[in-house]
């Protein structure tokens, strides 16, 4: 859940129709040149839809623009993180039919958005994720979207069909708005699918899922579920759900105890914290135990403090990020049958069906990787699925690599073994080249931890 938003849509010398008519690009287009068929690109199932002819699909050259959302993306990715440009093509904008309305994105006002990019240049690969935390669907557009066209694959990215801080209030029963973000990656990778064959003439020859943190579970969840849809996965620090536990409603609460006086380091350790994490605690308990403990617990079990947060998690930052002090004492294992059963209806189960390699960092101070890509690990061995999963350690890795550029001398970034991870998944599937062994990634021996990481650098998981 590696979780917070907007941008002025500023008018930008770019292409832009709502489709139906061609932008006068497209119409001048040549069967392969830029922006080739963009007239022909219909989603299937969106209830609305616009699509744009634009010079450079990536974060550099939709600056500006109402294309993409730096706000959104804030803290995901290190300052100087490199980014590629120069990636003309389509991109299509739109929404499919929903009943919530937390997304104001384009002022739409409209859950289940998504964004589909086309580059002109295609190598035949289609890339699909889901929103991190409670963000929307330009999140990872540094973080993944950036690259992934710069090799010529085409995008796809959903806001889960619902995101805010007030998520919760979405669907009827406990647990209906995160069984959405299950549903909404798969409905959009079954248009995206469809979407691509349209603008090249053929269905994509490779589909491969990926996320951080929420977009981490999904990529879990749709390879477990959904393995006919793709071809592979890469999850980055996925968040773990597991009926019994444990998941971030066994850890948070020691968390937000502590920050009340009601619990020890020591018992911090307990619950899956890592020693040596501690110079983070005092960040994460400002900006994110709190917040995130209340919400998904009024996700998962409404019924503990309906009075705490409430419809609303708040309307001013000191609300929304303030923890309920009713949360320094739950307790989920004691909590009724139908709050387990309510997680279970989300729940990983390590099944997975389709190669993936997960990536976590050492101190992630959010989901602590103990209690989460460990656990996990150990339920796809258990269900004899090992030989599709590689996991790498991440030293110094924690939740968003945003917090490198506070302590650039005890962090380091986990994008760029994100980017290596994602190169040997493609070379894993396309070429029968397995990924190293289970291991703890090194800072690189150039000591360029923002740009570069070797997954054959480090030791051995056992060594």
């Amino acid at each position: 859940m590696r979780p917070i938003r907007g941008v002025p849509l500023v008018a930008a010398l770019l292409l832009a129709a709502v489709v139906g008519g061609p932008t006068p690009a497209a119409a001048g287009a040549g069967a392969d040149g830029h922006c080739a068929r963009q007239g022909h690109v219909r989603v299937p199932g969106a209830a609305l839809q616009q699509s744009a002819c634009l010079a450079d699909l990536t974060t550099t050259g939709l600056a500006g623009t109402p294309y993409t959302d730096p706000a959104d993306q804030a803290g995901l990715t290190a300052r100087d993180t490199p980014v590629p440009s120069g990636v003309p093509g389509v991109q299509v904008d739109g929404y499919f039919p929903d009943s919530s309305h937390f997304n104001t994105t384009h002022g739409w006002a409209h859950d289940a958005q998504f964004v589909i990019r086309l580059p002109d240049r295609w190598n035949g690969g289609l890339v699909v994720t889901g929103a991190p935390g409670t963000r929307k669907q330009y999140a990872t557009d540094r973080a993944i979207s950036d690259r992934v066209l710069a090799q010529g694959y085409a995008y796809a990215a959903t806001d889960k069909g619902n995101n805010g801080v007030d998520f919760y209030r979405d669907g009827v029963r406990p647990g209906d708005a995160v069984a959405e973000w299950n549903t909404r990656t798969t409905q959009l990778t079954r248009a995206a699918r469809r979407v691509v064959a349209q603008r090249y003439g053929h269905a994509p020859r490779r589909t491969y899922v990926t996320g951080i943190s929420n977009g981490g579970y999904l990529t879990r969840w749709q390879l477990e579920n959904h393995p006919e849809l793709y071809d592979g996965g890469v999850d980055w620090e996925g968040a773990l759900w597991t009926a019994d536990g444990p998941s971030l409603l066994t850890s948070l609460p020691t968390a937000v105890a502590r920050t009340y006086g009601a619990a020890r380091d020591e018992d911090l350790y307990a619950v899956g914290f890592a020693r040596g994490s501690e110079f983070l605690w005092p960040y994460h308990e400002k900006a994110y135990w709190g917040v995130t403990q209340k919400i998904y617990r009024a996700e998962f079990d409404p019924g503990y403090d309906p009075a705490c947060p409430g419809p609303s998690a708040g309307t001013t930052a000191e609300q929304i990020l303030a923890p309920c002090p009713s949360d320094a004492h739950y307790d989920y294992a004691s909590r009724p049958a139908a709050v387990h059963r309510a997680v279970a209806r989300v729940a990983l189960t390590g099944r997975i069906g389709r190669p993936l390699i997960t990536l976590h960092g050492d101190l992630d101070t959010l989901l602590p990787q103990s209690a989460d890509s460990d656990v996990y690990a150990r339920m796809v061995d258990a269900r004899g699925r090992g030989t599709l999963h590689r996991y790498y350690t991440v030293a110094g890795g924690t939740h968003v690599d945003g917090l490198y550029d506070s302590y650039p001398d005890r962090l380091r970034p986990i994008l760029p073994c994100y980017r290596s991870a994602f190169d040997a998944l493609v070379a894993w599937v396309e070429h029968g080249t397995p990924p190293p062994a289970d291991r703890t990634l090194g800072r690189p021996a150039d000591g360029d931890v923002v740009g570069s990481c070797t997954l054959d650098d480090g030791l051995r998981s056992g060594s």
